[in-house]
């Protein structure tokens, strides 16, 4: 069984609140099963990764709860978000401009680094 999970979230669209719903309630799922979970964001999903989006988005309409929540408790059971490095200048952001539970910036090398040379499993959006 692998030790890690990492889920890209890369064809996940913001703009449709009810598709980021299942990739972070999973990651959360795996990470409180206590796996090592990676979550990262490119296309368009990265625009979760800037303040104030994910704010605004719910998965269900009427939902007390903001994507952003989502993010924050998957976070919290140790879910790491990344934001892919070609998002940045994609939506004209700065590392200042990402969330405080992004834990940083990825490359496309990382990914591929990460794939083959980890015991992982790879989920993707």
């Amino acid at each position: 069984m692998a030790e890690k999970l990492i889920i890209v979230m890369a064809n996940t669209d913001p703009r449709n609140g009810e598709e980021l719903g299942a990739p972070i309630f999973q990651a959360t799922v795996a990470a409180a099963m206590e796996y090592e979970v990676d979550v990262i964001c490119t296309a368009t999903s990265g625009r979760l990764m800037r303040k104030g989006v994910a704010q605004e988005l719910v998965v269900k309409e009427g939902s007390p709860k903001s994507v952003y929540d989502f993010i924050k408790d998957a976070h919290g059971a140790g879910v790491k978000f990344y934001c892919c490095s070609p998002n940045l200048d994609l939506f004209d952001m700065t590392k200042e401009d990402l969330i405080p539970e992004c834990e940083g910036i990825v490359g496309g090398a990382h990914l591929i680094e990460e794939i083959m040379e980890e015991d992982c499993k790879v989920l993707t959006y």
